[in-house]
């Protein structure tokens, strides 16, 4: 399920549809949805407001009336005499059978509940159709003792409903998890999973069945908003029967997909027109529109191209040409005459120094400021174009290039950024060849390469890995054989750059350690 974070009555009444279809359509007498599925997660500090609490009790009344026939299991928060729990309640016609509080708060990375939430202090386990089925909530099933405590209190099943978001490589994560705990108790396990975008989070849903011994017998499709139906024979321990397993995407495919669905989801829960973005003719701005016309569709992009006196003719032709290849509109409105004009209004002050960056960074506050305008007039989203390894190194301009609301490439290394075009173009050869073989530039001086200021992509990309997401020291880094002086340099540019990315526009998180949510450094800094 996709929920809408917030929307406590526009879940619940979601909820209750897909529950009706379930009995009437499938013949299920179990519905099962993800954790936290009627608040949406993370909810973050809407936790705190009593009015959001009163609205969740009351949709939990309101589902006890609507649903009758079936059993829902559904995560949502509870008020209790010692404080909020997460819970996962079971309702069954009219009646709420039982909640179970979410033992394990997980306190990293992208995850703060401990904010929010008591622990629970005792396992659940209910009777549905002779079988005794204990429940768990996602990062429950992570740590051994809350299967362990289902398992002792006579559970023969256990159902995990989770909010787990994305990264790459996550779902053989979960998969290699669960077949652990299963074999440890001898007990089938039901993972439900969330699905959808949520400001920088993508939940990749990916709901699967282990059965007593561990093996996945029945997958749903990652990235998508359904139900699958899973039927189980009963026993000691109950079997589920093989189902359909959804293959696992490559890892472009699995990474593409995630953006994609990070991108729509932000614009359309959001209440954009659409989106809109600087078309360079480089290769991040190609890979961006690719991810928003998939998204969004065409007819909902729009592409705006600002060329300068250092603009390349081919910048300009690769450009229009992608925007004709994917039906976008696109207009070319030339920065010169702003260009000009700022020059001209700071001359006297400029007056005896040399051009330098500052030059540079004009001609890149004008373009954000063209495309904050149609921005505003339109109604569409401007997407930011930078990627990672740019914006890990403060390569980029504040309230230039970094101006807008979503940045689909904030956590995609220049390298990947590659790849993911060579893959999106297997499909349609929709980012014209050129760009992809053309060395990287900011055009923003005569004959300008990105290399002119960064060290190759290829090791940056690996500095920036091994210092951002791994969290390895220079000392580290030089050991394994990576050149000091470049790594004294990329770490130097990483630290003093913290300033910028607390002003960037959120984007999808896709690795383990993202920019925002997942690594926050003081700006102010002595280490």
């Amino acid at each position: 399920m996709n929920p809408r974070v917030g929307d406590v009555a526009g879940n619940g009444a979601r909820i209750a549809e897909i529950a009706n279809a379930a009995r009437d359509r499938d013949a299920a007498d179990l519905v099962v949805f993800p954790e936290l599925a009627l608040t949406g997660y993370p909810p973050e500090d809407l936790l705190l407001r009593p009015e959001f609490l009163d609205r969740v009790e009351t949709a939990v009344a309101h589902l006890l009336e609507a649903v009758r026939g079936i059993t829902l299991i559904l995560g949502y928060p509870r008020r209790s005499v010692g404080g909020l729990h997460n819970v996962a309640g079971i309702l069954r016609d009219g009646v709420l059978v039982d909640e179970y509080a979410k033992q394990a708060l997980p306190n990293y990375s992208v995850f703060d509940e401990k904010r929010y939430f008591q622990p629970g202090p005792l396992p659940c386990v209910f009777e549905h159709e002779g079988q005794r089925i204990g429940l768990t909530i996602c990062e429950d099933i992570w740590e051994e003792g809350p299967a362990r405590q289902a398992a002792a209190a006579g559970a023969e099943m256990l159902i995990n409903i989770n909010a787990s978001p994305y990264h790459d490589g996550k779902q053989l994560e979960r998969e290699t998890l669960l077949a652990m705990r299963a074999r440890e108790h001898r007990l089938p396990i039901l993972y439900v999973n969330l699905v959808g975008g949520q400001d920088e989070l993508v939940f990749d849903g990916g709901s699967f069945v282990v059965d007593a011994a561990g093996e996945v017998c029945q997958r749903a499709p990652l990235f998508a908003d359904c139900g699958c139906l899973v039927e189980i024979d009963p026993g000691s321990p109950p079997r589920p029967r093989p189902g359909a397993l959804a293959p696992y995407p490559e890892q472009e495919a699995g990474i593409y997909e995630a953006l994609v669905v990070g991108i729509r989801d932000y614009v359309r829960k959001n209440g954009f027109q659409g989106a809109l973005l600087g078309l360079s003719g480089g290769i991040d701005s190609a890979l961006t529109l690719a991810l928003a016309v998939d998204a969004l569709g065409a007819e909902q992009v729009e592409a705006v191209l600002m060329p300068s006196r250092y603009t390349a003719e081919i910048s300009i032709e690769d450009a229009q040409q992608q925007a004709r290849q994917l039906g976008v509109r696109s207009q070319l409105i030339p920065i010169e005459p702003a260009f000009e004009a700022f020059l001209g209004l700071l001359s006297a002050r400029f007056a005896g120094l040399e051009p330098d960056t500052t030059e540079e960074n004009i001609q890149a506050r004008c373009r954000g400021v063209i495309l904050m305008a149609i921005s505003n007039k339109s109604g569409r989203i401007l997407l930011t174009t930078g990627n990672k390894s740019e914006m890990a190194v403060g390569y980029a301009t504040l309230y230039g290039d970094m101006a807008g609301g979503f940045a689909p490439l904030k956590d995609v290394s220049k390298t990947l950024v590659y790849r993911l075009a060579r893959y999106r173009n297997r499909a349609a050869q929709v980012i014209p060849e050129r760009v992809l073989t053309r060395a990287p530039t900011a055009e923003l001086a005569p004959n300008q390469t990105d290399q002119d200021s960064l060290p190759p992509y290829d090791l940056l990309d690996q500095i920036l890995s091994r210092y951002i997401e791994q969290d390895q020291g220079v000392a580290e880094m030089v050991a394994a054989g990576l050149p000091e002086a470049e790594v004294r340099r990329v770490v130097r540019l990483v630290d003093r750059n913290e300033y910028k990315r607390r002003q960037a526009p959120p984007g999808v998180r896709i690795t383990r350690r993202a920019f925002g949510r997942d690594r926050r450094y003081p700006i102010t800094n002595g280490f």
